[in-house]
């Protein structure tokens, strides 16, 4: 079987020739993609949850594909959908955050053969767009081009997401397939000894200049001096994994921390998941099937199993044994000369599918004086992700890296034997919840503890701070807060109406969402952004979030903000946060009473499509309360789609004579226009004052 492509590098001067290969690179990526699906035995397959914290596969087989197109449209590359309701379906892929609807009910499902065709559908289109946009490399993170790369990358990463989940389905849903065959060598596992890495330092310094696609946590400044300290030779295999088992490790509350702890108990978790116990003894579970226990394979936990183990192996052996930081894995594979796959040939590892499709021995591919450097199965760190110095969100892609900022994700690296493209490279960082279960398996090291990642328990994002304190901080120059505003307004002229739910769309922080909640059973707040969603979940889950305010050049203040002191505590349990788009929303979105639509309108790419269907989200006799500054924007409308704001028939047609148009057919209004002020801090000096013009609309009944 030839090589699977690697990362086509960016900057290749010949512009055919890199337009070439993307394209066979989007191709090749596709074509693995769906022949991971045919190792599922039907289509009932496609329907059964593996796992109940993650969707059906039917969504991963469908959610690569929209995703293509719903970043291909934000990017202007194509300007039309594919399919509405797939492309909202499919849309959100980040299942295990707390914001994500996971209740069956409310999904209709696409069968099979829809989405294999819509599959079809967007590789022609995306082949179009390969064939159609300019290129004049390089390549940069800047250009339409990067968009594509994004594309294709991402569904380099559901292979690997989706494979595991194969891997936990029951295996009456799963078949053999020749394209998908394991490894088969086994023998007695190796004794595992420490080898002495010397002091060193590590200095990172990516930006939007290298040659190669990266996601947005790479880039930016890092530099770190490690002293010297010890880490193991090879990966912690099945065998020494065994002892720990065998010593009682999972039921003595003494080797897990508290989360650790939460999760074992919950889970009744007696020995690694992949493990299957049998009256001949232990097997292990496979992508497609099981086999005799290859104790000399490393073993697969998660990131709380592994540091149990290390917090016996420490006490047993009286050693300073831990995971390794992100650093001293970055020191590891310096030190041992690992290099970045090569072209074209295969990868001195068990990486980018090169060999087999699973682990194999751990002392199969040596680095140095180590093995498995990379490959085989990822390796979990000790170290949070957090971002480097001069990080920045890519616009198209805000909810990649931003929502694992929180101190509950733990980095991983090396890669695992079906890390391709990206994950496969030695920048590449990857971080997933410490319960959840990867290709992923982990070695030791020993030494003083590593220095600590600084907790992220300030917001530091400029946009994300100026929005809470827009929210939940201080009163500026005598104006009002005006979500609260927004809502007092709405719950005044609902009056005697019912109030069973709301929906306040365009969301933002969701301060008008537990406004809301304090006269309504219940309050969705929805916006586009997950980096804003995540300050609202963070409040109802915490009832407290904590930012810093730029007050000149470098200098911050540090705000703490508790639901609670507005007298909002009592509302956390009324509101649910959801990702959304306003101009596709999903189907179960309906049956509200009241909608609020806040400094929305001007900022969505189809106002249009947004104020004509509005109505059918709403019961007859609800209200729909509009505010808006009407900052027409090109970078958000485009210009034909703006509904006032211009000339018409020679008069001025204002934005209000648009809304009239739009919404006169299901809609009368009740009320407004009125002037509602807000202001915005920038920093100590410098504010941002707008009118907003309100206005209250009747659903017909």
């Amino acid at each position: 079987m030839p090589l699977f492509p690697r990362s086509p590098t960016l900057d290749n001067p010949d512009s055919d020739a890199l337009r070439q290969e993307v394209r066979a690179y989007f191709h090749a990526t596709c074509d693995r993609y769906e022949q991971l699906f045919e190792c599922l035995a039907g289509d009932a397959a496609f329907y059964k949850k593996p796992i109940p914290l993650r969707h059906p596969l039917i969504f991963y087989y469908g959610h690569t594909a929209t995703f293509f197109i719903n970043k291909l449209l934000l990017a202007g590359l194509i300007t039309e959908r594919l399919d509405a309701r797939l492309e909202s379906i499919f849309a959100v892929g980040v299942d295990e955050m707390s914001w994500d609807d996971l209740n069956d009910a409310h999904y209709n499902w696409p069968t099979v053969t829809e989405v294999t065709a819509y599959r079809q559908r967007m590789r022609a289109t995306v082949d179009k767009v390969i064939a159609g946009t300019p290129l004049n490399g390089p390549i940069r993170w800047d250009t339409p081009w990067w968009t594509i790369l994004m594309g294709i990358e991402h569904e380099r990463i559901h292979l690997e997401t989706s494979s595991v989940l194969i891997r936990q389905h029951d295996l009456k849903h799963i078949r053999p397939h020749p394209a998908w065959a394991p490894w088969r060598k086994t023998g007695a596992a190796p004794a595992n000894e420490l080898v002495d890495i010397s002091a060193g330092s590590v200095r990172l310094d990516k930006d939007q200049t290298d040659p190669y696609y990266g996601w947005d946590n790479e880039y930016g400044r890092h530099e770190a001096d490690l002293p010297t300290f010890q880490a193991a030779k090879y990966l912690v295999s099945n065998a020494e994994f065994l002892a720990f088992v065998e010593a009682g490790g999972y039921a003595e509350p003494g080797w897990w921390d508290e989360e650790g702890g939460d999760w074992r108990n919950f889970a009744q978790a007696r020995h690694p998941t992949f493990w299957v116990e049998a009256p001949e003894g232990w097997r292990l579970r496979l992508m497609l099937e099981e086999v005799a226990m290859p104790w000399d394979w490393p073993v697969e936990v998660n990131c709380h199993e592994a540091r149990a183990f290390c917090r016996w192996k420490a006490a047993r052996d009286g050693l300073q044994v831990r995971l390794p930081s992100e650093d001293e894995w970055r020191r590891i594979a310096d030190f041992a000369g690992v290099e970045e796959v090569p072209t074209h040939s295969p990868a001195p590892a068990n990486l980018h599918l090169d060999h087999g499709a699973s682990a194999c021995p751990v002392n199969e591919f040596a680095h140095g004086p180590l093995h498995d450097v990379v490959g085989n199965v990822w390796q979990w760190t000790d170290t949070p992700i957090h971002p480097y110095a001069g990080f920045r969100v890519h616009p198209l892609y805000d909810d990649f890296t931003t929502p694992t900022y929180d101190g509950r994700h733990n980095l991983f690296k090396g890669g695992s034997w079906i890390s391709t493209g990206n994950e496969s490279r030695l920048a590449a960082r990857y971080a997933f919840r410490r319960h959840f279960f990867q290709h992923a398996g982990f070695r030791y090291v020993v030494g003083a503890t590593a220095s600590s990642v600084p907790a992220s328990h300030y917001e530091t994002d400029n946009l994300l701070s100026e929005y809470a304190e827009f929210h939940y901080g201080d009163t500026y120059f005598g104006v009002e807060n005006f979500s609260k505003a927004l809502a007092d307004l709405a719950i005044r002229a609902h009056g005697a109406r019912p109030a069973g739910k709301a929906l306040d769309l365009g969301c933002a922080a969701g301060r008008a969402s537990f406004e809301l909640a304090r006269h309504f059973d219940a309050v969705t707040g929805i916006d586009f952004s997950a980096r804003f969603i995540g300050l609202g979940v963070q409040l109802a889950e915490q009832g407290v979030l904590r930012y810093t305010l730029p007050e000149e050049g470098e200098l911050v203040s540090y705000r703490e903000r508790r639901l609670a002191d507005l007298g909002l505590d009592a509302t956390r349990r009324r509101v649910a946060f959801f990702q959304g788009d306003a101009c596709n929303l999903k189907p179960n979105f309906t049956g509200y009473d009241l909608i609020l639509a806040a400094n929305l309108i001007d900022r969505l790419y189809n106002p249009a499509r947004f104020l004509d269907a509005v109505h059918e989200r709403l019961n007859p006799g609800g209200l729909l309360v509009i505010a808006s500054p009407y900052t027409w924007l090109t970078e958000h409308t485009p210009r034909d789609a703006w509904i006032g704001g211009y000339k018409k028939d020679g008069e001025n047609h204002t934005t209000l004579d648009g809304l009239k148009d739009r919404l006169a057919p299901h809609f009368r209004l009740i009320e407004g226009p009125i002037e509602v002020p807000f202001v915005i801090r920038e920093t100590r000096r410098k504010h941002q004052h707008t009118l907003s013009e309100v206005t209250l609309w009747e659903r017909r009944p």
